[in-house]
């Protein structure tokens, strides 16, 4: 009997021992996996898809608004860097806003709020270049040296699609390539530059400025800004649209540094407030421009209603209930619907309809 007790006491130490050094085991395994993965997460941090934006003046909500849909749309939960270039008075009020969403989305996002920099020589003259601190975005490649890749989107853009769409097409630059841009016409007979341009411009119709993908590598490589301020100095006075003006003259005289991206890339009330001109009945359309205040007035109101669609929904809640739902409802409305670009109301949510479906 003693002999018995005293072999179950060595075989309950036994267990007891295998217990530990499983347990041991276990959580010395589980803090490599936590450390495998956050070292993962750092790493993938290094590497973020990094936006620019520049905001001056009574800009403030619709670049809000702007970075609300892009991140509304990263579907594939990318990790997004937002860089916002603006005046001093304004920092507060961005940094109160972006640090609520980033605290809900700490994984998914950050931002930065950095000051107007412009050449000291001519800094007032730069800084009023058609809109108040437009110009600011051909100065990148020497303000954000540690940057290799952005894409630079004007205030009055929104994300219809995730930003992994448009970022794919540095993937598709050649070797000589710095930057990719969207047409600003698809029609020679309602065409801008062809028309009433007193400069060169880049292709038959020029291109629009308000979505550039730029390599600032390259673009370094190619001493981007050498190239700029001449380019200014010549012709400042036969330019209408500032800074993509001068971008268009760039291009003219270097077609090859250029990549053009499809139209539903930059999508415009140009493209179908007189006939539709652009082909989204298939992809939908990707990242729309409500450009000259479309977003704010009734002159088309699909533009209208899909801005207002991305302000007044709340992170948190069902995208499907209060986004998606609520807006197919506006879409569907007979003042859009009796309006010219009221015809593309399907195509603007092809996507919306293939991510948020019924599920969220």
């Amino acid at each position: 009997m003693a002999l018995l007790q005293k072999k179950m006491r060595h075989f309950h130490i036994c267990l007891l021992g295998l217990v530990a050094l499983t347990t041991i085991f276990y959580i010395l395994h589980s803090r490599s996996l936590l450390k495998m993965d956050n070292r993962h997460n750092m790493e993938y941090r290094k590497t973020p898809i990094h936006m620019v934006v520049v905001a001056c003046g009574q800009r403030v909500q619709e670049t809000l608004v702007m970075i609300k849909s892009a991140i509304l749309f990263n579907y594939y939960q990318e990790y997004l860097k937002f860089s916002v270039f603006t005046e001093e008075h304004l920092m507060d009020e961005f940094s109160e806003k972006l640090s609520d969403w980033r605290d809900l989305f700490p994984q998914m996002f950050e931002f930065e709020l950095l000051r107007l920099r412009f050449p000291n020589q001519s800094e007032a003259e730069w800084r009023n270049l058609f809109k108040p601190c437009a110009a600011q975005r051909l100065f990148l490649p020497s303000l954000l040296t540690n940057v290799d890749s952005l894409l630079y989107v004007d205030t009055d853009i929104l994300f219809l699609s995730p930003i992994t769409d448009v970022w794919q097409f540095l993937n598709k630059f050649n070797e000589s390539q710095i930057a990719a841009l969207a047409p600003e016409h698809e029609s020679e007979n309602i065409g801008w530059y062809n028309r009433f341009a007193r400069h060169p411009f880049y292709g038959p119709l020029g291109v629009n400025s308000g979505v550039m993908l730029m390599n600032l590598t390259r673009m370094r490589q190619f001493n981007w800004e050498q190239h700029i301020l001449p380019i200014y100095k010549e012709y400042k006075l036969r330019i209408t649209w500032g800074d993509q003006d001068i971008i268009n003259i760039l291009f003219y005289y270097h077609p090859d540094k250029l990549y053009l991206m499809p139209c539903e890339y930059n999508y415009r009330p140009d493209h179908c407030m007189y006939m539709s001109i652009c082909n989204i009945s298939h992809s939908g359309v990707k990242l729309i421009h409500g450009n000259r205040g479309y977003f704010h007035s009734n002159k088309q109101p699909l533009f209208r209603e899909l801005y207002k669609a991305i302000e007044t929904y709340q992170f948190g809640s069902s995208i499907y209930e209060n986004f998606l739902l609520p807006l197919r409802l506006a879409l569907s409305d007979k003042l859009v619907n009796d309006s010219s670009c009221g015809k593309i109301s399907k195509d603007v949510i092809i996507i919306a309809n293939r991510i948020f479906g019924n599920k969220f």
